[in-house]
C-alpha cells in the first residue's frame, strides 16, 4: 500500500517529538517534515507533496485555521490542539479529526484510520473520473458527465465543478488530485487555482481564457503551454 506522506506543524518541540514518535509506530505513515511555523510548510503543501497534515491551532504569526484558509487546496488535516473551543470552526473546514492535547496513541491511531478511509474513498471516486463523477447537490448525489464540466476551481480546502448549464458543485478535494484524473479527458491546468475543459474553450485573449461565459486567468507558469496549444491549431 502506498505510504501516506505527512507533516507536523506545531510550535511546541515536545508536541512535535511525541507526534513524530506516534507516526513512526504506524507503518502506513511516512513523516516528510516537521515545522514550528505554518508558513514554512506552505510550499511543500501547495506542491502536492503532503497527504496528511497534523496541525496545531494556536501558533505565532498565523493560527492553524487561518493557515488552512490560505491554501489553494488542502491535504487531509488532523488538528492537534489544547483548545476545545475551535471544534465547530474546524469542522466547517472539513478537517478529518480534532485531537485535544494530551493525545493518547489510541486516539491518534483512530484519527489516522479516519484519514485512511477518506483517502480510500477518494481513490474509489477517482476511478470513474474519466467518464462521470457523483457530486453533492443538497441531499442528492448528482451524476455529472465529465464532458459537461467547463472548469474546476480551487477555493481554500474545496474545489468547485462548474457545469456548462450554469450549475456548480462543491467538493472537498485537492485540485491536484482532480487534475490527475481529468487530464486524460481533455482537461488542462491553466492556473494554480483553475483546471479547464479544452473542448469547451470559447476564446483566448491576453492572459485570459473565456469558457462557459466566464473569464479564467492564465497563470504565468502556464502561458507557454497555452501559446503552444493555440499555435498548433
Amino acid at each position: 500500500m502506498k505510504k501516506i506522506k505527512c507533516i507536523i506543524i506545531d510550535d511546541e518541540p515536545i508536541a512535535v517529538s511525541y507526534l513524530a514518535d506516534y507516526v513512526s509506530k504506524i507503518s502506513e505513515l511516512e513523516l516528510v517534515g516537521t515545522f514550528h511555523r505554518a508558513r514554512e510548510a506552505y510550499d511543500l503543501i501547495v506542491a502536492g507533496e503532503v497527504d496528511l497534515l497534523f496541525l496545531d491551532i494556536q501558533m505565532p504569526e498565523v493560527s492553524g485555521l487561518d493557515f488552512l484558509r490560505t491554501l489553494p487546496s488542502s491535504p487531509q488535516v488532523i488538528l492537534t490542539t489544547a483548545y476545545s473551543e475551535y471544534a465547530l470552526e474546524s469542522y466547517e473546514l472539513e478537517v478529518a479529526d480534532y485531537l485535544l492535547k494530551p493525545i493518547g496513541f489510541k486516539r491518534f491511531a483512530d484519527a489516522v484510520g479516519k484519514v485512511r478511509n477518506r483517502l480510500n474513498a477518494q481513490i474509489k471516486d477517482a476511478s470513474n473520473f474519466s467518464k462521470y463523477i457523483f457530486l453533492k447537490s443538497g441531499y442528492k448525489s448528482i451524476k455529472v458527465d465529465v464532458c459537461n464540466i467547463t472548469f474546476v476551481e480551487s477555493f481554500g480546502v474545496y474545489v468547485t465543478f462548474n457545469h456548462k448549464d450554469g450549475r456548480s458543485f462543491v467538493k472537498n478535494e485537492r485540485l491536484k488530485n482532480v487534475e490527475e484524473h481529468l487530464v486524460s479527458s481533455g482537461f488542462l491546468r491553466v492556473h494554480k487555482s483553475y483546471l479547464i475543459n479544452l473542448d469547451l474553450i470559447e476564446a483566448v485573449y491576453g492572459n485570459t481564457i473565456e469558457i462557459g461565459g466566464k473569464e479564467i486567468p492564465i497563470g504565468r507558469s502556464y502561458k507557454s503551454t497555452i501559446k503552444e496549444l493555440i499555435d498548433s491549431d
